[in-house]
């Protein structure tokens, strides 16, 4: 798995030199969530293409600095590179349809819970989802209660992974696909 800084100094290399510094600068103060908006601004501004890859990695970024539904927007304004070889896919949009946890898992734990398809894995098909719990006034919670890995269609070999393990989560996707 990658440390955080190495992604970071990874994100700033798709940027112009300028860009890239202030970016690289918000690291250095600890403003990491000033830093990712600029960053998708820089993107869009630069018409920079990134991979669908880069793009689910820039999700799980947001996603732990607590800025995955404020960059959700740009992130999917930003131009696509078109490789053939990208291996994840983001596939959470704004109409996306949570699914019942029951729906997913037999496991207790998901029972009262929502599940959000996020990041898809597209050579063996597998998803990475968030659930959440639905509050009183219908919204999902703000933050996830587990994130999920499992097969659509299938509610065996489904793994829930801590709510604070996001890059834990993406790395169990990838590595989930090679023993596959």
């Amino acid at each position: 798995m990658i440390d955080e800084a190495t992604q970071w100094r990874g994100f700033a290399a798709l940027l112009p030199p300028a860009d890239a510094a202030g970016f690289m600068d918000c690291w250095d103060i600890g403003e990491q969530e000033a830093g990712l908006d600029q960053f998708i601004a820089s993107l869009l501004k630069h018409q920079v293409p990134i991979s669908d890859t880069v793009r689910a990695e820039i999700a799980v970024t947001a996603e732990v600095w607590g800025m995955r539904t404020a960059l959700a927007p740009g992130l999917g304004r930003c131009l696509g590179d078109h490789q053939e070889d990208n291996r994840l896919r983001l596939i959470e949009h704004a109409d996306t349809v949570p699914l019942p946890g029951s729906s997913v898992a037999t496991d207790a734990a998901l029972a009262d819970l929502l599940v959000v398809p996020w990041i898809a894995c597209t050579r063996c098909d597998r998803v990475l989802a968030r659930a959440h719990s639905q509050e009183p006034w219908g919204d999902l919670s703000y933050l996830a209660r587990h994130y999920v890995l499992f097969v659509p269609g299938r509610s065996t070999s489904t793994a829930l992974i801590a709510t604070d393990a996001a890059w834990g989560a993406l790395t169990e996707l990838r590595m989930s696909c090679v023993q596959a």
